[in-house]
């Protein structure tokens, strides 16, 4: 387990120095539809919407974020495997096939892979540096069995979330977690007054220079974690927190999730946005959110989807 020196930088986008953030961008490890509830919520007993729920919403990305840093090549997330297409055993007992296939359609080819998808943007997969988990449901944690050279880090709650006996039955495979030679690195966040994430007061620097932070988002599931890039302006990656910044903005929370953790995740997002003007937020799963980052002045030319 390793810590971060948060200390007290904070990001001054007027101050005239060059980032050490060079270039930001999206790529997808195909595509999802989801029951509308499971995107917007719903007053039934998820078991009901899951059951009997008919309205679809498509063309969901499921989106890797690439972010070239002067020390190295980060991801935020790692995609979803073609395995869960092309492996009639893929889900590891029939409840969890049963559920997860209600709920979910996905459209995934054979390019759809993380090195391919890296390699059509312009990236090689052996140059990641690092890998950032939002957190360890299927679709985020797919592919990181091609890219065994990266720092694998993920929150130590979402780790031991993970090793519980029903985490399973909760989308979060530990067979394809633990797998040979992955360089697993748990963290913890840690008290800080950096004025750059306030009004959050816990926070990791990936980096170690106040470019890259990692904040705590609970509420979609145990350890959940979102990443500030410094830029102008400021960019949020924020996993599964919400689907939409539309959703984000009126407290329209998911179907599945902590209610209570995810208010005050989305409290503390908007003030963090009130504090950071033009701040964009994206989701994983937000085809809006990923147009938007395509206008940052940080988003690579090199990517053509």
């Amino acid at each position: 387990m390793t810590t971060g020196n948060v200390g007290t930088r904070v990001m001054e986008r007027e101050s005239g120095k060059q980032s050490p953030v060079k270039q930001v961008a999206a790529i997808r490890t195909g595509i999802a539809s989801m029951h509308a509830q499971h995107l917007k919520g719903s007053r039934l007993n998820p078991l009901m919407w899951v059951f009997f729920g008919r309205k679809w919403i498509t063309d969901r990305p499921i989106s890797v974020f690439v972010i070239e840093h002067e020390k190295g090549m980060v991801l935020f997330d790692a995609g979803m495997t073609t395995r869960t297409k092309t492996d009639p055993n893929y889900w590891p007992d029939k409840i969890t096939r049963m559920i997860n296939n209600k709920v979910f359609r996905f459209e995934i080819g054979p390019e759809d892979t993380l090195t391919r998808q890296l390699e059509l943007a312009g990236y090689a997969a052996g140059d990641v540096s690092k890998a950032v988990m939002s957190h360890l449901h299927f679709d985020h944690v797919g592919c990181i069995a091609e890219i065994p050279q990266a720092e694998l880090l993920v929150n130590t709650e979402a780790w031991e979330h993970m090793i519980t006996p029903n985490s399973v039955r909760k989308a979060v495979l530990r067979r394809d977690i633990e797998i040979p030679d992955a360089k697993w690195t748990q963290f913890e966040f840690e008290a800080t007054e950096n004025e750059a994430v306030a009004p959050f007061t816990e926070a990791y620097d990936l980096m170690g220079d106040g470019s890259v932070m990692l904040i705590p988002t609970p509420g979609h599931m145990p350890g959940s974690t979102s990443m500030l890039v410094q830029g102008d302006p400021p960019i949020l990656f924020v996993g599964d927190l919400c689907y939409s910044l539309e959703g984000l903005m009126t407290d329209r929370f998911p179907g599945i999730g902590e209610k209570d953790e995810l208010a005050e995740s989305y409290a503390k997002v908007r003030a963090l946005r009130e504090r950071l003007p033009g701040m964009l937020v994206v989701p994983a799963h937000d085809p809006e959110g990923v147009e938007a980052l395509k206008a940052h002045p940080l988003y690579s030319a090199k990517v053509a989807q």
